[in-house]
């Protein structure tokens, strides 16, 4: 039985106050159910029973070592419809402090950020179908700085990306 898409997920965070303001506030994600210590969230548009779980383990609660010695999930990766909406999240996220970087990997143009804890997301424009084949980067090369001004140039600010269309990333 084939996995068809990632239905939710669920995330354990410090204080539910702080990462409910910056998951609503700045990532537009509405807040479904809340308890006193445990969220449930839906994206922008999504017609999912919820995307995103959050659970409070407290504010004296360690950070992630996942990537630093220790095995675990890297980052989660939400896309977005337009270029339009990746500049619009890029300049959110930076005014907020929490866009670390920037990443062309030809079929997809990629923000990444962290949330209050630290933990890492991407938010995603998918090169559409038909523009793929001449979107693939350089063989050997697996990521470049992202020009997001040149890519909104290129495939134009509202042009809906290619929604489900997937790429490879190689270490």
């Amino acid at each position: 039985m084939p996995v068809t898409r990632l239905n939710h997920a669920v995330l354990f965070v410090r204080e539910l106050p702080r990462s409910l303001a910056f998951y609503r506030d700045v990532l537009g994600f509405e807040v479904l159910i809340q308890a006193p210590t445990a969220a449930f969230l839906r994206a922008p548009g999504s017609t999912n029973d919820h995307d995103l779980g959050l659970f409070a383990i407290g504010s004296d609660a360690a950070s992630s070592e996942a990537g630093r010695g220790r095995v675990g999930l890297y980052h989660l990766a939400w896309e977005v419809d337009t270029l339009a909406e990746l500049a619009r999240f890029a300049e959110l996220l930076s005014e907020h402090g929490a866009l670390v970087g920037a990443s062309d990997h030809g079929t997809t143009k990629a923000l990444y950020a962290h949330d209050p804890d630290g933990l890492e997301f991407e938010m995603s424009w998918l090169v559409p179908a038909e523009h793929v084949a001449g979107a693939r980067l350089p063989e050997g090369t697996v990521t470049l700085p992202l020009d997001l001004e040149r890519e909104i140039e290129r495939y134009g600010a509202r042009t809906r990306g290619g929604v489900g269309v997937s790429h490879v990333v190689v270490p």
